[in-house]
This record gives structure tokens, C-alpha cells and sequence, in this order.
């Protein structure tokens, strides 16, 4: 182990300058976790809106989004393109037609597929939040000047595609999510 007495008060400096992403020594350094606090801040603003004002909610919002400008999607594409599992989407696309946001029809050469399309009223609803929503996005990103946009903008290009190399990487060892499996093995634990 090294002997850190001898270091100089400016090499102590130097250390107590790192940032988080360079220390990644507990939980409110770690990326994920900031991005998520991030998100949440951000995101309930959004979630008030979408619920408070148009009565759907964030995931509902995800899938009209998606939706502005693609008629014709398969639910199965939509589910990939939100990052959802096709059971969260299936319940948010069937609330929304339920809503009359959305239009669900039968593919005529597969009477079992399905494309989805916003209805005008969903139209309505994106064309009405939408401008909401990247006000908020504005008003966040407003601290940064515009150099610091075009950086911030690569950087999350690059940690997506870093991210995406992971994945394809270590996913295969990872174990199933099951989400039930936590709760399980908190039971059985002697503690």
C-alpha cells in the first residue's frame, strides 16, 4: 500500500478535486444513479402535466410520442422503440384506444398483427404537450451554454453506444430479471 503522507498538499488538492464519475466511491457518485435523480426531478414535472392536464400517463405519453408521425407500427416494434416489455406496452396501447388516443386495426394479411396509430384527439393531446414538455427540457438544459449543449449531446451518444457494447458483453451471465425473485430471497434469508 502506498504511503500517502509524503504526498504534497497540492497532489491532496488534486484528489479532493475528482469528480464523482472519477470517484465512483458511493452510490450518489455512481452515473446511473445521478441520471436517475435526474430523471425523477425532471420527470415528475412531466407526470404532472400528463396526468393533472391530459389524463394519461408518462408511459401513455411515451407511446403517443413514439406514435406522432408513425402510423402503422406494430405493437411489438413500439414496444422495442419505448424500451418497454410488451406486457407494459399492450396495457398502455389498450388504455389509450379505451381513451380514443390511439387506433388499434388488424393487419389484412395477418388477422393476429396489429398497427397503431394516433387517433385526431391523440393528435391533439401530443400537439398540446409536446410544446410543454420541451419547455421543460428547455428550461433544464438553459444552464448550459451553447458548446456545452453540443458536448453534453456526444457525451450521451457515446455513453449510449458504451452502454449498448456493455450490454452485448456481460448480458448473456446476467441473470433473468424476475422481479418477484427479491422478495423471495429477502424471505428466506435468516436475518
Amino acid at each position: 500500500m502506498p504511503d500517502c503522507s509524503n504526498q504534497s498538499p497540492q497532489s491532496e488538492t488534486l484528489m479532493s478535486q475528482r469528480t464523482p464519475s472519477q470517484r465512483l466511491d458511493s452510490l450518489d457518485d455512481l452515473l446511473l444513479f445521478r441520471l436517475g435523480l435526474l430523471s425523477a426531478e425532471a420527470g415528475a414535472m412531466v407526470v404532472r402535466l400528463c396526468e393533472g392536464r391530459y389524463g394519461i400517463t408518462r408511459r401513455e405519453w411515451r407511446v403517443i410520442g413514439l406514435l406522432y408521425g408513425h402510423d402503422g407500427v406494430p405493437p411489438s416494434a413500439l414496444a422495442e422503440r419505448a424500451h418497454l416489455d410488451r406486457a407494459r406496452t399492450s396495457r398502455a396501447i389498450s388504455t389509450l384506444v379505451e381513451k380514443r388516443l390511439v387506433e388499434r386495426t388488424t393487419t389484412p394479411s395477418d388477422r393476429r398483427g396489429a398497427c397503431l396509430a394516433l387517433t385526431a384527439e391523440g393528435l391533439d393531446v401530443y400537439q398540446a404537450l409536446m410544446p410543454e414538455v420541451q419547455e421543460i427540457n428547455r428550461r433544464i438544459l438553459g444552464v448550459l451554454s451553447p458548446d456545452e449543449m453540443v458536448q453534453l449531446d456526444s457525451c450521451l451518444a457515446r455513453l449510449h453506444v458504451s452502454a449498448q457494447t456493455l450490454k452485448s458483453e456481460i448480458a448473456p451471465a446476467l441473470p433473468k430479471t424476475y422481479r418477484l425473485r427479491g422478495r423471495k430471497l429477502l424471505k428466506m434469508s435468516p436475518c
